[in-house]
């Protein structure tokens, strides 16, 4: 019980790990949420910083999502519920960072890296569906959301265990709750578009 507990510890700090902050300090001296639209992910990070750091941010986000389930994996054993708790933790941390004031990014490429542990094949295919959603709308937002909520659904239909269908459901309601805003844009028609270069809406990873 106690390993169990010190992996989710664990996987909540890394999830704190704020790539995307890290590299606007590291090579801009800024603090990333106070450009673009805020948001400390991937997507802004292409925005303020560019490709390159942007993709670093992308790969290393969902490298600490994966690390995370393998570490609950590795201490959890045989208990299904340790891993996924260790994903929802590193998703907390990195929506809610503790060193940098518990205000993050929206968790979806950490979400990625978690859930192709748990299950990689229906991840794979929501993360198909929300790449088409993206490349044919450009709403990163909308293609994020997609994605989460596809998960429950098709961990569902494959027949995973009970912890990974519910946690893939907290993944999805938590993307949402994450999103509101740009719900309210893509209903308003004002969302900013992938590439648009229009500063200051909020986008998905």
């Amino acid at each position: 019980m106690l390993n169990s507990i010190i992996a989710i510890v664990i996987s909540y700090l890394l999830g704190s790990i704020s790539f995307s902050i890290l590299f606007a300090r590291w090579l801009r001296k800024i603090d990333i949420r106070d450009h673009g639209s805020g948001n400390a992910g991937a997507t802004n990070t292409l925005r303020v910083l560019g490709k390159g750091p942007a993709i670093a941010v992308f790969l290393l986000d969902i490298a600490k999502g994966s690390a995370a389930v393998l570490i609950g994996l590795w201490i959890g054993q045989n208990n299904d519920w340790v891993p996924v708790i260790c994903g929802l933790a590193v998703i907390g941390g990195h929506n809610w960072p503790i060193y940098f004031r518990f205000k993050g990014g929206k968790g979806i490429a950490s979400t990625v890296g978690a859930l192709i542990v748990w299950a990689f094949l229906p991840t794979l295919i929501a993360g198909i569906l929300a790449i088409l959603i993206i490349v044919i709308t450009r709403y990163v937002s909308l293609g994020s959301m997609i994605f989460a909520v596809c998960l429950p659904i098709l961990f569902y239909f494959f027949d995973l265990e009970a912890p990974y269908i519910w946690g893939a459901l907290v993944v999805a309601v938590l993307a949402v709750v994450r999103h509101r805003k740009n719900i309210v844009k893509l209903m308003n028609g004002t969302e900013n578009k992938l590439g648009s270069g229009k500063k200051g809406e909020p986008h998905g990873v």
